[in-house]
């Protein structure tokens, strides 16, 4: 549910830009700087967050963020200026990542104590919210401003939030139920540098990807809407559309990666995502702009989970932690850099760097065919 709710409350956001910009009189320019407090926002806290975990226990460290994070969503509403956009961006990128944060720790405890490959399921719970989330977002985009949208989600937020904490609160984190002998929230362990550089692989192969991810929610509705002259609500659908692919990617990842194996499941996901992209940024018209997006979802659909989960397994929080960083770092360099690249050439040529970062990370993912635990 946590999951699901932190996919659903990001694209209520990132369906509403195209009106948030409007609102503010922003240029591309000045979005994409805009933009950059999301992501700032969400690295700053982030190993602040696997400190809290440590301390805490994960499910505490959820429930307190998953309180922040809608309460902050309706901020960008409230705004009338790239700086003040920018000033509440950080605000909400900051529960954001502490959220993402806390939540992947118990997810990788949880996937400890199954002892089967299922973190793309809690993933998928992500891109499912996504896709209801931008879905609702495209229906009521027309007929309500962004201020009583985004005030609803707030609203909506708090209810689940009310409903699910008692239960996460309930029981205890997954690794001391199970006696789990990796480094814990109670018991940290210092890192041998193999381990180290393992960590930062796949917190780099994070990264690429989340570029992508993030790419598409900032920018996708904005290029259908701009460049292909789509409707509000059809460009809102390509977010929703991007995220159900990836929904149905991730739902299917345990069993891929029980058949292919990960360095497979990583070298197939980011070429498939490099062409989707291409395709997605270059199409003539917006049918085969969103069979893009369609297919860059699906290539993208196991890649950070597997990249975040083989980080927890060797470092716990810690690790969650710096992979997400990392992976959030392509999050950061992403608005801007997409951004200034539209402003000088075009959105759609910015948004083909998508397609490059993709295929990074299929070269990466199997050059970490031989990275083990030692």
């Amino acid at each position: 549910m946590f999951f699901a709710l932190d996919g659903f409350l990001f694209a209520g956001w990132v369906v509403r830009i195209p009106a948030i910009k409007h609102q503010t009189g922003a240029t591309a320019s000045t979005l994409g700087l805009a933009l950059l407090g999301v992501s700032a926002g969400a690295v700053i806290t982030m190993m602040l967050t696997g400190r809290l975990c440590r301390r805490y226990g994960s499910h505490a460290v959820t429930v307190v963020c998953a309180v922040l994070l809608p309460l902050s969503i309706a901020l960008p509403a409230q705004t009338h200026s790239p700086l003040a956009l920018g000033l509440v961006l950080l605000v909400f990128g900051a529960a954001y990542g502490g959220t993402n944060v806390a939540m992947n720790s118990a997810a990788v405890d949880l996937v400890s104590a199954l002892r089967r490959p299922v973190m793309p399921s809690f993933h998928a719970a992500f891109s499912l919210g996504g896709m209801i989330g931008a879905g609702l977002g495209g229906l009521v985009a027309g007929r309500l401003s962004a201020a009583t949208h985004l005030t609803a989600l707030t609203c909506i937020g708090l209810v689940v939030t009310a409903v699910a904490a008692p239960v996460l609160l309930r029981h205890k984190d997954a690794s001391a139920a199970t006696g789990s002998r990796r480094p814990t929230a109670t018991a940290p362990q210092r890192l041998s540098p193999r381990a180290r550089r393992i960590v930062l692989l796949f917190g780099v192969i994070a990264l690429c990807t989340a570029y992508g991810e993030g790419a598409l929610a900032d920018w996708g509705a904005l290029h259908l809407e701009q460049d292909l002259k789509a409707a509000p609500g059809l460009a809102a659908a390509g977010y929703s559309l991007f995220a159900l692919t990836m929904t149905i990617g991730r739902l299917s990842g345990t069993a891929m990666l029980e058949r292919l194996g990960q360095t497979r499941t990583l070298a197939l996901g980011g070429a498939t995502a490099a062409a989707g992209m291409l395709l997605g940024a270059l199409a003539p018209t917006t049918w085969l702009a969103l069979l893009g997006f369609a297919v860059t979802g699906l290539g993208l659909a196991n890649i950070f989970p597997v990249a975040v989960g083989r980080a927890g397994e060797l470092a716990g929080p810690s690790g969650v932690a710096a992979a997400s960083t990392l992976g959030y770092g392509g999050m950061l360099l992403g608005p801007p850099a997409i951004g200034f690249l539209a402003d000088w050439f075009s959105l759609p040529v910015a948004l083909t760097t998508v397609a490059l970062l993709a295929a990074a990370a299929a070269v990466l993912g199997y050059g970490a065919r031989n990275a083990t635990h030692a």
